[in-house]
């Protein structure tokens, strides 16, 4: 029996910045298996685009966000993600208050990676900090999605696939 198709979902607070990094990197590695890639917010509003900061560290690397609209995180995205990544041990508590059924769900963006030492750091928030900001969450990101491919994959043959 194979598993379930994955649905990974990525949350930050305003959806515009680190999460849809996340979504536009983690998707061009994973949709070809299957998979479906999405981010959200604890804290968006409806329907913001991206910041030109993370469109343009995308669109370098040859990844787009075509349509991407800002969301706010609700319980049919919880509800259908297999796996939800938190940049932030203050976005995943606040998701473990929210939606304490999702729990086994949730997990740290970082807990798969150590980065400067430490095993399940938060992704710094890049607002303000202009674009050498913006390419140190990218440097965050790519550590941590390879360990989170590693994971998923570790998960995959465990469950039969």
């Amino acid at each position: 029996m194979s598993a379930a198709p994955l649905n990974v979902l990525f949350v930050c607070t305003g959806n515009t910045c680190r999460s849809p990094m996340a979504e536009g990197l983690f998707r061009g590695e994973m949709e070809s298996n299957g998979a479906t890639v999405s981010s959200a917010g604890i804290a968006a509003y409806g329907g913001g685009s991206a910041s030109a900061e993370t469109l343009e560290i995308l669109l370098e690397r040859g990844f787009s966000l075509e349509g991407f609209g800002s969301r706010m995180v609700d319980d049919q995205m919880i509800g259908k993600a297999t796996h939800v990544f938190c940049m932030t041990r203050s976005h995943l508590a606040t998701l473990e208050t929210l939606y304490p059924e999702g729990r086994d769900k949730f997990y740290l963006v970082c807990e798969f990676v150590e980065i400067e030492g430490e095993v399940g750091c938060d992704v710094p928030d890049p607002i303000g900090g202009g674009r050498s900001a913006y390419e140190e969450v990218a440097v965050y990101l790519d550590a941590a999605l390879t360990g989170i491919q590693g994971f998923l994959q570790a998960e995959q043959s465990r469950s039969g696939e």
